[in-house]
């Protein structure tokens, strides 16, 4: 069998995260992603921490399966050999501020008079249009921005970040799904386009559900910790020896107190429907945390699993990558590094009846595939200089 991207080319001059995260993506699903990296220094998170030797875990997480070039966009020989090769691809992607391609030269009106039927994307912080285009920020300044941050965390803390770097991933999953939308519509229209993806685009679109709220009742929405605006139950309750999440609706509101022995509440008609266990909160997280402070974690869960309720542990990050469906779907799996030996690495979450599923590939050492894609043989040793390129600031390396 084949891959459903095989055939399909990318010229990838992303770097650190979120449009580094689509391209793997799409190389697991078979495309052939040519990453062009500066000389001598390549994606600044090959620098980044945790390490392994002389290699970055955190550059493992979102550039295997890709070629490595090294390009000086300031040279004019090489920007002619980015000319060239855009003549051959299907895709280009970039995440630098706005402008700066087109400095180079390799803007979107250059590169689409050399290749009609090319798909760009040009992800960026704040978008190519706007006064604040040219502003620069991470994963957490679009978390603050969006409003993601203040609706994180306890009612009576701060703020608080996400666990993960969500501006950045989520937007890299949208520069995927505009790279493919991009090449469906080419297929279809027989025509290219460029993709303008702004992180705070991205970040204001997740707020979906707690706009819905503000649309409605002209609220704005506060932090509830674990609990759920318009639902009850729906929280994370401390148990003997952990935290659970239950989130039920008004079928599993008996259920639930059945199997914690809340017979005075599951009698009361003021509890039977979520608008009236939504006025009294307080009262039924009381009674359901009491109850539930005596239970074990995996007894608790197992209670409520018999009943059809859903619940789940609160895991640690190691409970969740050795839990039996984790390792059943084989979500975990390894690549074996020319450096480091075999290394562990998360599997892209989709499986494919008639093709073959995505693979867990190798990162690439920077300028690996010099030879191979461009035909020119870099020396060991030899070091191609380059000034920094400007930054673009759009993702966190935290």
């Amino acid at each position: 069998m084949t891959k459903p991207l095989d055939g399909i080319r990318i010229l990838d001059f992303s770097r650190v995260l979120a449009a580094p995260m689509a391209t793997q993506i799409l190389a697991d699903m078979g495309a052939e992603v040519i990453k062009v990296e500066r000389p001598g220094k390549g994606d600044e998170t090959r620098s980044f921490e945790p390490r392994i030797g002389d290699e970055s875990a955190y550059f493992f997480a979102f550039n295997r399966g890709k070629k490595s070039i090294t390009l000086d966009l300031r040279s004019d020989d090489d920007r002619h050999i980015v000319e060239r090769l855009v003549n051959e691809v299907d895709v280009v992607v970039e995440n630098f501020i706005p402008g700066t391609m087109d400095r180079y030269g390799l803007g979107w009106d250059r590169l689409h008079e050399i290749n009609e039927q090319l798909i760009y994307v040009a992800a960026s912080g704040f978008g190519q249009t706007g006064p604040e285009r040219t502003r620069k920020g991470y994963d957490t300044v679009f978390q603050a921005l969006s409003g993601v941050m203040h609706l994180t965390g306890e009612p009576e803390s701060g703020p608080s970040k996400a666990g993960i770097p969500l501006a950045d991933m989520t937007s890299g999953l949208w520069v995927a799904i505009a790279i493919l939308t991009g090449l469906v519509g080419r297929g279809a229209h027989g025509i290219g386009t460029f993709v303008d993806i702004a992180m705070m685009d991205v970040q204001t679109s997740l707020l979906a559900l707690a706009a819905a709220r503000t649309f409605a009742l002209d609220d704005d929405p506060m932090r509830t910790g674990t609990a759920h605006l318009g639902r009850v139950p729906s929280a994370a309750f401390e148990c003997r020896d952990g935290w659970v999440q239950i989130s039920g609706s008004d079928q599993h509101w008996p259920l639930i107190c059945e199997v914690l022995g809340l017979d005075d509440l599951v009698h009361d008609p003021r509890l039977a429907t979520n608008s009236g266990r939504v006025e009294r909160r307080e009262e039924v997280t009381e009674a359901l945390s009491a109850a539930i402070s005596s239970w074990t974690r995996d007894q608790l869960v197992g209670a409520l699993g018999e009943h059809g309720i859903p619940a789940g542990e609160v895991r640690t990050v190691k409970e969740a990558l050795n839990a039996p469906q984790t390792q059943a779907r084989g979500m975990v799996g390894t690549f074996d590094h020319p450096t480091v030996g075999t290394f562990s690495a998360l599997r892209t979450p989709v499986k494919f009846d008639s093709y073959d599923d995505p693979s867990i590939t190798v990162p690439p050492l920077l300028g690996a595939d010099n030879e191979a894609v461009l035909g020119v043989f870099d020396p060991v040793g030899a070091v191609r200089t380059l000034g920094a390129v400007e930054p673009t600031g759009p993702e966190d390396p935290a």
